[in-house]
């Protein structure tokens, strides 16, 4: 995947694109990245990107001139791009969306700052924008690093065991079941049985259920519509049974 960053502070990327798994990615070429100076697009002696609001209030509004000058330099070598604002008014990124993105092959990704980006550049160059919380940060680059990585382990060969990006939380509409790893006994707390049982069947339906009953008490709101397994119901009526005998 070619990914094209625009933002004003590029040498924010630099150590991304050098660490862990975004730095094998990029060794193996399976991710091409790019980051655009949207500084390097404006204009006169200052290279001015932002300009007061009309309308009057508070705070500063990115001009729609460098950035899309920059815009066109990112899609003169990525075409077939899908551009992507990041912005608190976006649409919730998530690990459907994620698993969307990284079909992609090539993406542009546009780190707003200030008070907001001028509508008019919007309107005419941003395919979605995108959100990564409902909260503000002070600019879209941390956004745009979160959404790459995201996407990046998606991609066939990023990782390292292929069917490591399947088992993550969200993946099934579940969060993971719980880790164990050496010792077998930690504080007087022992790894569950089953895992050092080697019957793989046994593990895969202990895993199954300790995700579904960590989704219930953790996050019930990806159980919303749910369409449950037989399996699934079947696990939740036993845990409710048993809530039933604790309450008497």
């Amino acid at each position: 995947m070619k990914v094209c960053v625009l933002t004003l502070f590029p040498e924010l990327f630099d150590p991304f694109w050098a660490h862990g798994i975004i730095r094998r990615a990029v060794q193996a070429e399976r991710l091409i990245p790019r980051t655009i100076n949207i500084r390097d697009h404006a204009q006169g002696r200052h290279r001015v990107t932002d300009d007061r609001p009309y309308g009057g209030g508070c705070g500063m509004v990115m001009k729609p001139e460098p950035l899309t000058a920059a815009l066109a330099d990112a899609r003169a070598g990525l075409p077939a791009a899908t551009t992507l604002l990041l912005s608190p008014q976006g649409k919730p990124f998530d690990q459907a969306a994620a698993q969307s993105l990284a079909g992609a092959e090539e993406l542009i990704l546009v780190c707003g700052r200030y008070e907001g980006v001028d509508e008019r550049f919007i309107d005419a160059h941003v395919d979605a924008e995108v959100s990564i919380g409902d909260f503000v940060l002070t600019g879209g680059e941390l956004g745009a690093m979160v959404v790459i990585d995201a996407v990046t382990r998606l991609i066939p060969g990023v990782l390292g065991n292929a069917e490591s990006a399947g088992n993550d939380t969200f993946s099934d509409g579940l969060v993971e079941y719980a880790h164990y790893t050496r010792p077998a006994t930690f504080d007087d707390r022992a790894v569950p049985e089953v895992l050092q049982s080697g019957n793989h069947q046994s593990i895969a339906r202990w895993r199954h259920e300790t995700a579904l009953i960590r989704t219930a008490l953790k996050r019930p709101d990806l159980l919303h519509g749910r369409d449950f397994s037989a399996e699934e119901r079947a696990i939740l009526m036993k845990w409710r049974r048993n809530l039933d005998r604790l309450l008497g």
